[in-house]
C-alpha cells in the first residue's frame, strides 16, 4: 500500500475539448493533474480538495473513501486547476490538446483573413459608390445642403462599419465615452491622438455632422475622396487655408476634428509624436475649446509602415476617452497653447492602463 496524493471532484463538472464527464467522487492523480493543467487551453475552475489516500500503489483509479467537506477536514487543502480533465486513453491525453490547438489556430487565421477582406470589400463597394454619387451631389447641390447630406452619409456609413466590425469579431471598442459629445451644444475641436488609420472612422461613427480636417492626398482618393468632398472636410495641405476654414466652420457652429499630432503616431514614439501648431492656431482664431481624445489599444495595427494583409491578434480591443475641454488664455501663444496640450496627452496616455502603449511592440 502506498500513499499518494489526489484530486476529488466534490461535484459533477462538464470536461471541455470533448473529454469524459468527471463524476460526482472520481480521484485524479496529482502527476496527470500537472500534466492536464500544463497542456489546458480553457478558462473556468475545477474546485476540489487534496489529501492523501489509502490504495495499492500505481492503481491510482481505485475508488476512494468518502469525501469530506471542507467544513469538517481542516487539513483539506482547496485546489484550483482547469476543468481539462483526462481522458480513459493516456495517448489522448497527450495528443488531443495539441491537435485541438492547431486545428482551432488554423480556423481562427481562416475567419481572420475573411474577416479582413469582407471588411476592406465593404470599402471598396461603398466607397466608389460615395465618390461617384458625390461629384455630382456635389456640383447640383447648393453647399450647405450637400456638405450636411455628405456628413450624414458619411456618419451612417462609419456607423454600419463600426458594427461590421464588431459582428466579425475583428474590434472591440469601447465607445462610451464619446456619447459625452452628444450633449455639447457649442462648438469644439476634437484633437484626439493618431494611433491607426481608422482612428477617425470611431470618432464620426459617433460625432453626427463632423467636420473633418484630413490629408490633401485622402480628398484624391477614389474610395474616400468623392464623399470627403461632398461633406466639406478640409484638406490640411496649405496650413493658412486650413486654419481659415476650420475657423469659419467653428464659427458657423460645426463641430471640428482634428488630429494635433497632423499623423500617425510613429511607431518608435513612446506616448505621442511632437505635437503640430495648427489645432491651437485655429482654437484660438475661432475662440473654442479642445476636448482631448485618448485613443488606447493594444495592437499596433494599421499604425505608419504597418502591412495592410499583415494579421493581428484578433479582436483588436481599443478604448476611447475624453479628457477635460482646455480653453485658450487671454494673451497665450500658440507654442504655449500647444505646449499645454501635449503635457496633458503624455501624462494621461502614461498612465497605467490595460490598454497603455508598450514600446517597441
Amino acid at each position: 500500500m502506498s500513499r499518494e496524493k489526489c484530486l476529488i471532484a466534490p461535484y459533477p463538472v462538464f470536461a471541455r475539448a470533448g473529454f469524459p464527464r468527471l463524476k460526482r467522487g472520481q480521484p485524479v492523480h496529482e502527476t496527470e493533474l500537472r500534466s492536464v493543467r500544463q497542456r489546458s487551453e480553457g478558462g473556468g475552475e475545477i474546485i476540489g480538495h487534496t489529501r492523501s489516500t489509502e490504495r495499492p500503489a500505481g492503481n491510482w483509479q481505485a475508488a476512494p473513501e468518502k469525501f469530506p467537506s471542507p467544513a469538517t477536514e481542516a487539513s483539506g487543502k482547496v485546489r484550483r486547476v482547469s476543468p481539462t480533465v483526462p481522458s480513459a486513453e493516456p495517448t489522448a491525453l497527450s495528443s488531443l490538446p495539441a491537435e485541438t490547438s492547431a486545428w482551432r489556430g488554423g480556423l481562427r487565421a481562416v475567419w481572420d483573413y475573411f474577416a479582413m477582406t469582407t471588411s476592406l470589400l465593404y470599402w471598396a463597394v461603398f466607397g466608389l459608390l460615395f465618390t461617384l454619387v458625390g461629384g455630382p451631389l456635389h456640383l447640383l447641390l447648393p453647399k450647405r445642403t450637400g456638405e450636411t447630406f455628405g456628413r450624414v452619409l458619411l456618419h451612417r456609413a462609419f456607423r454600419v462599419f463600426v458594427r461590421l466590425l464588431k459582428v466579425l469579431r475583428l474590434v472591440d471598442a469601447d465607445l462610451r465615452a464619446l456619447d459625452r459629445l452628444k450633449t455639447i451644444d457649442h462648438p469644439f475641436i476634437l484633437a484626439p491622438n493618431h494611433l491607426s488609420l481608422w482612428d477617425a472612422v470611431f470618432l464620426i461613427a459617433r460625432l453626427p455632422c463632423a467636420v473633418c480636417v484630413m490629408k490633401e492626398s485622402i480628398l484624391l482618393n477614389p474610395f474616400l475622396g468623392g464623399g470627403a468632398r461632398l461633406a466639406g472636410y478640409i484638406p490640411n495641405g496649405a496650413t493658412g487655408r486650413m486654419i481659415r476654414d476650420a475657423a469659419d466652420a467653428l464659427h458657423a457652429g460645426g463641430r471640428l476634428l482634428l488630429f494635433p499630432e497632423a499623423t500617425r503616431t510613429d511607431p518608435d514614439a513612446r506616448w505621442i509624436n511632437p505635437l503640430k501648431g495648427g489645432c491651437a492656431l485655429v482654437a484660438l482664431r475661432a475662440n473654442v475649446p479642445v476636448i482631448p481624445v485618448f485613443i488606447r489599444s493594444n495592437s499596433r495595427f494599421a499604425e505608419k509602415g504597418w502591412p495592410l494583409w499583415k494579421r493581428p491578434r484578433f479582436p483588436i480591443a481599443m478604448e476611447f476617452e475624453l479628457g477635460e475641454p482646455l480653453h485658450p488664455k487671454p494673451d497665450e501663444t500658440s507654442q504655449a497653447f500647444t505646449a499645454r496640450l501635449q503635457a496633458v496627452y503624455e501624462r494621461e496616455l502614461s498612465k497605467p492602463h490595460p490598454l497603455r502603449r508598450e514600446a517597441g511592440v
